[in-house]
């Protein structure tokens, strides 16, 4: 999902403009933003924690050449969700997982009903005479 399905997803939902609505999206963005460079962590209730980390130093390998490189530290942001969002994404595995058992179910139902021995294409012998 984008910036502007965002925009126009609230707008619809809320009944205001989408220029007002995308204004409101970009100063909340831009608040987030400003709060990890000031504060270095935000903590949005039931949504997550967003934190600023310094990744340390290390020597690392090119893919390409196989050469040794040093990678600089460097500060990178990381997210953890809440229990709210983790909650409801793990229901999504739920559902994944029930859905893949019952299309199993079904393909294994399939094989046992469509068997070219139990066929009526098959097997007929000709009783006419």
């Amino acid at each position: 999902m984008t910036k502007k399905e965002i925009v126009k997803t609230i707008s619809e939902e809320i009944g205001m403009t989408q220029l007002k609505t995308k204004e409101i999206v970009q100063k909340t963005f831009d608040a987030i933003v400003e709060t990890l460079v000031e504060d270095k962590r935000i903590e949005l209730r039931n949504f997550g924690v967003f934190e600023v980390k310094k990744r340390a130093a290390r020597k690392a390998r090119n893919p390409r050449t196989g050469d040794k490189v040093f990678v600089p530290e460097k500060y990178v942001v990381t997210f953890k969700p809440g229990k709210e969002m983790e909650e409801r994404v793990r229901e999504l595995e739920r559902q994944a997982a029930a859905a893949a058992a019952a299309r199993m179910n079904e393909a294994a139902n399939q094989n046992r009903t469509e068997h070219p021995l139990s066929s009526s294409t098959y097997g007929e012998q000709n009783t006419s005479g």
